[in-house]
């Protein structure tokens, strides 16, 4: 089915969600729900993909449902955030890349994720993160964040991104405003960080100020702040958060999305739909629902009702939508659509991801015997 070629104003309202489903082929029912919603983009787990020419295809056959430029969304971090092992092989974690301490291995962890994500057909990875890496979070985060150092996590982040963008794909820092302190998983339960503004800004918050030209997106994290908001309302359902801090106070200007708006840390607080709008309302541009077609409908309708009953609310939708329109139209990587890939190709992506586990690890091992050796020196 060929997608309208324009949008209604109405129907543009499907252009804040990014959408994901079961399954690994286009069905009836996928593409009547992607041709009526008309979303900014589609995000594809690992029950999606089952080969590298099953993902291109089921990619392709997405666009296809969609009149305009299509975000194609992956998170793909490496290590325990992995939607390509059972494709391509495993790709090393960000705290195993970051052990070694080489700055061109920061960058080339990103070029590799990115060479992977676009020869599959994607165009946007939700990474890197960049919570920082405290011991109250260690047991939740794992490796996926680097250090308790907001400089040193700047600094593996800042690589990374090029590496990504030299790949051809965007990339997106998550979880604004920072999960380092936080001691529940925000998919199960709502975090609650204890933690004053003063503090966030000296800490959790300096990636995002010192990386926000570089950011292309921003995610926004389930988690409550109760010295900040004085409430326990998550982030992403937050204005002091997205539009005070975020926008007005850090100056943030690209695309701002919510995490999964299906968590238990959000669901604790509001259903799919009223999730969907609070989030709209409090200043964010593309809200993230990944699994069930009943929420994602939901959401849709939900905005839908508010935009044709609130004017202030519809304003607010037409802000968004003119930044979604406006980044597309200055992206030049939406516009780099990959040939389907060759068994070669798919050979080769998987023998440089290898060979480039192995740098990490021997260079990983290296530098922690380096390490340790100093500290048996006698003094």
């Amino acid at each position: 089915m060929k997608a309208r070629s324009k949008l209604s104003p109405v129907a543009e309202v499907g252009q804040l969600l990014i959408v994901g489903f079961d399954g690994t082929k286009m069905t009836p029912r996928l593409s009547s729900l992607l041709t009526r919603l008309q979303p900014a983009g589609v995000i594809l787990f690992a029950r999606n993909v089952k080969s590298a020419d099953q993902t291109w295809r089921l990619l392709r056959d997405c666009r296809k449902c969609v009149a305009p430029p299509l975000f194609t969304c992956v998170d793909l971090e490496g290590g325990t955030v992995d939607r390509f092992r059972d494709v391509l092989g495993p790709t090393p974690s960000a705290a195993d890349v970051f052990a070694t301490g080489d700055r061109k291995l920061f960058r080339k962890h990103g070029q590799i994720v990115g060479k992977s994500c676009h020869a599959l057909g994607f165009n946007l990875d939700f990474a890197p993160v960049l919570d920082l890496a405290f011991e109250a979070s260690r047991k939740v985060l794992s490796s996926r964040a680097v250090s308790a150092k907001p400089h040193l996590t700047i600094g593996y982040a800042r690589q990374f991104l090029t590496g990504l963008r030299a790949a051809r794909v965007l990339g997106c820092a998550k979880h604004y405003p920072g999960l380092g302190g936080g001691k529940l998983d925000s998919h199960h339960a709502l975090p609650v960080i204890e933690k004053s503004l003063k503090q966030l800004w000296a800490e959790d918050l300096l990636p995002y100020r010192l990386l926000r030209p570089l950011l292309p997106m921003v995610m926004i994290s389930h988690a409550a702040y109760p010295a900040v908001t004085r409430d326990s309302v998550p982030a992403s359902l937050s204005k002091i958060w997205i539009t005070d801090v975020l926008r007005k106070r850090i100056r943030y200007r690209n695309l701002i999305v919510s995490d999964d708006l299906e968590m238990g840390g959000v669901l604790s607080a509001a259903s799919p739909g009223q999730a969907a709008v609070e989030f709209i309302r409090a200043g964010g541009d593309l809200c993230l629902i990944c699994h069930r077609e009943d929420r994602i409908v939901e959401a849709y309708e939900a905005l839908m009702a508010e935009h044709e009953r609130n004017p202030h609310f519809a304003r607010r939708v037409a802000e968004s939508l003119a930044r979604v329109h406006e980044f597309r139209k200055k992206s030049p990587l939406l516009r780099y659509v990959s040939k389907k890939p060759s068994a070669a190709v798919v050979e080769g992506l998987s023998r440089r991801l290898w060979e480039f586990g192995e740098q990490v690890r021997l260079e990983g091992l290296a530098r922690a015997e380096k390490k340790n050796a100093a500290l048996r020196r006698p003094t």
